[in-house]
């Protein structure tokens, strides 16, 4: 089936690095020096094959083809195009009434989608969706969300282990903390698909509202997103790292909050115009400077907390002396005015707190 991309820019060649986020390349690092995960990577690899999964999706889902879900299928040859994408992966439709997509394999990725998506989205939509999936495809995501599912899926097992349990639990910690970043990363190749912000945006809105954004408007949904990145009270810092702990992925109006700040700052623009990075390059790419764009990513969160904590410690030692100034007045008792016109008429005057 050929595609139809003339409303939108084809960009040959784009490299992974063009929408890979700071934070998702900074928490990927991390994970590999994590103790023990290299070893959990090749028993994994070892535990679960290709073909097992192929077989599994062949027996329970839809393979997507020109035949079945024919609009799906152009839809995501669209994208596929418009990403330049060299080996298009199996995608499927499973029945299932969340509204959810994944990429999971080893060597040899498929995409999943769940039917929901089918009735909630638009075409520009499951573009948006489509392209975040293969986007993760393009960064080599699928491995460790494959491992991550694994992990989660056997968490009761593997924790009953004495002592081996509390370094399941790190790896484990770090890939979810290493996965929320990488939606990041997929969201921009899901923008870099469909090239329509709005549309994009309208996916975050269905995802956090159950599907229905008819009642929905972008400009407060955009300015509850601002509420939620600020950092005003340090209580807040510590409960949305807390509340999102054990989540695979960031809440829908934090992901549609981080997509429009790139969009915003002028990056997305550049890719679509035709400057990017080419995987031509990839092999002479700069490691040096990722690495410092990835770290520069959690210093300014860093920096933001630190803001955070700086401000409440003078809010609070502010409000202790206020409050040490008030006794001290107490105890000290009225003062009398020294200037003899403010005596006048007035025997007892009433101190000032």
């Amino acid at each position: 089936m050929t595609s139809d991309t003339s409303d939108r820019t084809v960009l040959h060649g784009i490299s992974s690095r063009a929408w890979e986020h700071p934070a998702d390349r900074g928490a990927l690092v991390a994970l590999r020096k994590l103790r023990g995960f290299d070893m959990v990577v090749r028993r994994m690899s070892a535990f679960v094959t290709e073909r097992a999964v192929r077989l599994m999706l062949l027996g329970s889902a839809i393979r997507v083809d020109s035949h079945q879900f024919s609009r799906l299928f152009r839809i995501y040859t669209e994208a596929a195009t418009v990403l330049d994408v060299e080996q298009v992966p199996e995608l499927y439709v499973v029945a299932n009434p969340y509204l959810n997509a994944q990429t999971i394999g080893l060597d040899r990725p498929v995409i999943v989608v769940n039917s929901a998506l089918l009735y909630a989205l638009d075409d520009d939509e499951l573009r948006f969706v489509l392209g975040h999936e293969l986007g993760h495809v393009g960064s080599g995501h699928a491995l460790y969300r494959t491992i991550l599912l694994l992990l989660t899926t056997l968490s009761t097992t593997l924790l009953s282990i004495p002592l081996g349990g509390l370094g399941i639990r790190a790896i484990m910690a770090a890939l979810t903390e290493w996965s929320r970043k990488s939606e990041l990363s997929g969201d921009r190749a899901g923008l870099l698909a469909c090239q329509d912000p709005d549309a994009a945006l309208r996916v975050h809105m269905k995802l956090a509202s159950g599907g229905d954004a008819s009642q929905l408007n972008t400009e407060s949904f955009l300015e509850q997103a601002t509420d939620y990145h600020e950092d005003e009270d340090i209580r807040d810092l510590v409960l949305r790292a807390l509340v999102v702990e054990t989540m695979s992925h960031p809440f829908a109006v934090a992901r549609a909050g981080e997509l429009r700040r790139w969009v915003s700052s002028g990056e997305y623009a550049l890719v679509v115009s035709g400057s990017y990075p080419r995987r031509e390059d990839d092999a002479k790419a700069n490691l040096s400077a990722e690495t410092a764009a990835a770290a520069a990513s959690y210093t300014d969160q860093f920096a933001k907390a630190e803001q955070t904590i700086d401000r409440a410690l003078k809010d609070l030692f502010g409000g202790l002396g206020s409050m040490g100034s008030r006794v001290t007045d107490l105890f000290r008792g009225p003062t009398r005015p020294e200037s003899p016109a403010a005596d006048e008429g007035e025997d007892n005057p009433t101190p000032s707190w």
